[in-house]
């Protein structure tokens, strides 16, 4: 009977319409059916009651458990945002420095990009729907953004190393199918692979070989033209890596091959042992501050720790006195800039090179950089995606959080004066061969996202240039002593900032009183922001002194205690029993 009634229609809207109309109608058609096969598909990945799911920068994050229905309807949403972008979109599970059991999801826009922020509405509100409300939720995102349903949808796939990864991973091509979408499930890759390859498939190539194997050979050719020749007398090319037990670990083992020991690489927390980001990676370097589990360190050795999924990256060392030196995304982005800028004032081309911070960035890095090295800074809100956003203000934009995710955008006309430059024979051979150099930087940096493994060859290769060991980057500043406390609240909605999360505009008297405790402190700053995700709110401190950075996060967080409704106890000063 649908098809009798489908075929009169189509006949009817023939005869007094255009072709564009006519597939409108049978778009329509095509439509309910498929609206009907994603709530009967969702009867396999029921949504437990009582749960509230919502995207952030880091897509859907939560306990693997809960997490299948999830997948399924990212599935759903995944085939839409390709048949809307009219081209290739990924999707990427994994939960990165969160500890194994945990898992996430989170979207790639077709250049490599995280997901456009008004679709984060989209997914949190798909995630939530009653199962037999998917297909309203659908029609919804279908109309809100004009969708063309009969267009075809094509998404890449791939996970980290969890052991929850692949049933999650069916539960999204469950989705895709019920969409009628192709896909490629490319199966353990890291987070900026993923990024990679789908730039890669969209650019046509432009960007690189869209395979795992092209991003290997586009890294080390690069790395390897860059790689000066001589003896030095500082640096070794020899690194010991924290793979985090992750899928940075395995990767790495494939790179090496293709470096030819230009770099002796030591893998150490490889998973074939240990749990997932437990005791070691990026996060858990940074935040205890001391080497991983896992590693018998020499002094001075320089050593670099990837977190779960290999889109951050920290290095460390520790000193002859057995002190731990920590260098973070802070001492990367000052290191990278620094070089770069070198590069494009012998270039001769003009380009402005600037850099994103967020309000936790060390402030001696902040100063070095627009004191010494006079590089303009813009700070930026907490997460990636408004770091990624400022930095293309740039021609050459360089962004780190100061927990070592980060990369560097180069503008499109930036990329055209570069190439341009290194292949113009009337330029001095001196500033062709810095625009040269530009031209292999910016294909060893990975500019879709933040990247472990590129970071670490570009912080290589700039050590070696400069033959500088661990110890001789660590002096370029001295990191300020900090400080990070977090406050239960009733409420963190009452706590409300500006000016890139740096400035308290409620509750009232809150800024006013943290300025006055600033004051009392040498290099003194402070700054509130509240949590994204539990009702806290975090405070940051930094001072002349530990001692004084600890006393005064504490008596700003007394302010937030009592001025934005604290809960429980109130804070005790560090030196209480």
């Amino acid at each position: 009977m649908s098809k009798v009634i489908l075929y009169f229609r189509v006949v009817q809207v023939s005869l007094c319409s255009t072709w564009r109309q006519v597939r409108i109608v049978y778009s329509t058609c095509k439509m309910s059916d498929i609206l009907a096969e994603a709530v009967k598909g969702a009867a396999a990945h029921p949504r437990p009651e009582g749960i509230q799911f919502a995207y952030g920068t880091a897509g859907f994050r939560d306990k693997s458990t809960i997490l299948d229905p999830v997948l399924y309807r990212m599935g759903l949403l995944a085939a839409l945002r390709s048949k809307a972008k009219k081209a290739t979109v990924a999707v990427m599970i994994t939960a990165s420095h969160n500890p194994e059991p945990d898992n996430g999801v989170k979207l790639v826009d077709p250049m490599g990009e995280m997901l456009e922020e008004s679709w984060e509405e989209h997914a949190t509100d798909l995630a939530n729907a009653k199962d037999e409300d998917i297909g309203s939720a659908l029609q919804r995102i279908i109309d809100a953004v004009d969708i063309d349903i009969s267009l075809p949808s094509d998404v890449f796939v791939a996970r980290d190393t969890r052991p929850s990864g692949p049933p999650l991973t069916q539960a999204l091509l469950d989705g895709l199918k019920v969409m009628g979408s192709t896909f490629t499930d490319f199966g353990i890759l890291t987070t900026p692979q993923l990024h990679y390859l789908v730039r890669c498939h969209n650019s046509k190539g432009a960007y690189g070989e869209p395979t795992e194997e092209g991003y290997y050979k586009k890294l080390a050719q690069a790395f390897l033209k860059l790689r000066k020749d001589g003896a030095k007398k500082k640096y070794e090319p020899v690194v010991i890596i924290d793979g985090a037990n992750g899928v940075g670990a395995l990767k790495t083992r494939k790179l090496q091959s293709h470096l030819h020991e230009s770099l002796r690489i030591t893998v150490c927390n490889d998973g074939s042992s240990g749990k997932l980001n437990e005791k070691c990676g990026a996060d858990f370097v940074k935040v205890q501050q001391k080497p991983p589990a896992g590693l018998e360190i020499q002094p001075g050795q320089r050593c670099v720790s990837f977190d779960g999924d290999a889109d951050r990256v920290v290095f460390f060392y520790v000193n002859k006195d057995g002190v731990f030196n920590l260098l973070d995304g802070d001492k990367i982005s000052t290191l990278i800039a620094g070089y770069l800028g070198e590069l494009v004032s012998a270039s001769g081309l003009q380009l402005n090179i600037g850099v994103v911070q967020t309000a936790y960035a060390n402030g001696s890095s902040t100063r070095y950089l627009e004191d010494v090295m006079k590089v303009p800074v813009s700070c930026a809100k907490t997460g990636v995606k408004h770091l990624h956003h400022k930095a293309l203000e740039f021609d050459v934009g360089v962004y780190f959080e100061a927990n070592g995710h980060g990369t560097v955008l180069f503008s499109d006309q930036a990329e055209q004066k570069i190439k341009a430059a290194s292949q113009d024979d009337s330029l001095e051979s001196s500033k062709r061969e810095a625009a040269t150099r530009l031209t292999l930087m910016m294909d060893l940096i990975n500019q879709t996202v933040g990247d472990a493994i590129s970071d670490f060859l570009v912080v290589e290769t700039i050590l070696s240039t400069r033959d500088w060991a661990a110890e001789d980057w660590n002096m370029q500043y001295r990191d300020l002593p900090s400080r990070l406390l977090k406050i239960k609240v009733k409420d963190r909605t009452a706590v409300q900032t500006t000016d890139a999360e740096r400035c308290a505009t409620a509750p009232a008297g809150l800024q006013e009183a943290i300025n006055k405790l600033v004051a009392k402190y040498q290099q003194g700053r402070s700054f509130v922001r509240p949590s994204g995700t539990e009702d806290v709110v975090r405070v940051f401190a930094e001072a002349d002194t530990q001692a004084n950075a600890d006393m005064l996060a504490h008596e700003v967080s007394v302010q937030v205690y009592q001025l934005a409704g604290g809960v429980g106890d109130q804070p005790q000063p560090p030196c209480a029993p």
